[in-house]
């Protein structure tokens, strides 16, 4: 793993995840202060002689080792997203990477570019598209329980920000174009809503009219952003993400509305989906019987960001170990990087121009 060092919330939820689908964390660099790498390299119980000082030394010295490292990932701040991946990709190692793909548009056309020409695999967490209901709700909308899709709204609120900035430097990066890139809310979270909307549907956003702003002159980037949806096919939908939302910790929901019902699904309730169908309701959960997309999920888990990172991991191994179908089907891989930073950069530039609707085509 590259990042995830002490502080880091995330670090620690990609171990666990990985544990869980079988694979081991045995190698890393996990800050570039280098007593800080090793601090967590203890807590992670890795041997200090693979606690690396740079990811450039971390590839150097595990391609050459017998046991050496099969994939990395990548959990630093956005800025640092393409180096690492494109030193993974010269060494031959498949990554898994933190979204958003890359702190930029250009960034990520890059990666791609570089992910055409070498052998490694590549999957994004965008973590609430292996919620094995989120993955009930993609098959019954393919499967046209609902009928067409005409409405898709789906919200992300959090309070991370709400209150003044804060010396704290796992917040703090977010706020920073240096680090975050070119988007604050509509990339870090609003990404995750963006990705939902697409996965769940089945079908791609083909314009979008955005309103970012955010919460007095001191920050450089958004922290709240309302985006309208229009879907191929005719669909509409609405994407509100906020990051000044006081009392709110993770509230991600969706609501899909067809010509012949309705799915709901909210992050606290994780495990049911709600199906809707003329005047008869539904709640649905991975003990149902009948289910469309059975995904097993480890016992005692619960509904919290630990089950889907340990699936997203499941795919990703048995991608790449013949099953690369999986990427870019039911695992995010870079084409969903590409249209996420692509959202980011119009959001944010037909906001700041007042341009309105705007396309999201190549």
């Amino acid at each position: 793993m590259v990042g995830g060092g002490p502080g880091s919330f995330i670090g620690g939820i990609h171990r666990l995840g990985a544990q869980i689908a079988g694979i081991d964390l045995v190698a890393g660099v996990f800050s570039g202060n280098r007593d800080k790498s090793l601090e967590a390299a203890r807590g992670y119980g890795i041997a200090p002689d693979r606690c690396y000082p740079t990811a450039e030394a971390l590839f150097a010295a595990e391609s050459a080792r017998a046991d050496g490292i099969d994939m990395v990932a990548i959990a630093t701040p956005n800025h640092l997203h393409l180096p690492v991946a494109l030193q993974a990709i010269a060494a031959g190692v498949d990554i898994i990477s933190d979204k958003p793909a890359t702190a930029t548009l250009a960034e990520v056309l890059l990666l791609r570019d570089a992910l055409a020409k070498g052998d490694s695999r590549y999957a994004l967490t965008f973590t609430y598209s292996a919620y094995p209901m989120v993955r009930e709700a993609r098959a019954r909308i393919a499967a046209g329980e609902i009928g067409a899709v005409r409405k898709t709204i789906v919200t992300y609120a959090q309070g991370t920000l709400a209150g003044p900035a804060r010396p704290d430097a796992v917040r703090s990066w977010r706020t920073d174009p240096a680090q975050a890139g070119v988007g604050g809310c509509v990339s870090d979270i609003g990404t995750h809503a963006f990705n939902l909307a697409e996965y769940v549907t089945g079908t791609p956003v083909t314009a979008i009219c955005a309103d970012l702003g955010s919460q007095g002159d001191e920050r450089l980037l958004d922290d709240d952003c309302t985006v309208l949806l229009r879907f191929g096919g005719g669909g509409r939908g609405a994407l509100i993400a906020s990051q000044i939302a006081f009392g709110e910790r993770n509230a991600l929901s969706f609501q899909v509305y067809g010509d012949r019902g309705a799915l709901h699904w909210h992050f606290d309730q994780a495990d049911m989906l709600r199906l809707v169908r003329g005047g008869d309701t539904s709640l649905l959960t991975p003990a149902s019987a009948g289910l469309l997309a059975p995904t097993p999920v480890p016992r005692g888990i619960g509904n919290g960001l630990i089950a889907p990172f340990a699936i997203l991991y499941r795919d990703f191994a048995e991608a790449c170990a013949g099953k690369p179908e999986l990427i870019d089907n039911m695992l995010p891989g870079i084409e969903a990087g590409v249209r996420s930073m692509r959202f980011v950069e119009r959001a944010v530039a037909s906001s700041a121009d007042g341009a309105g609707w705007v396309t999201l085509d190549g």
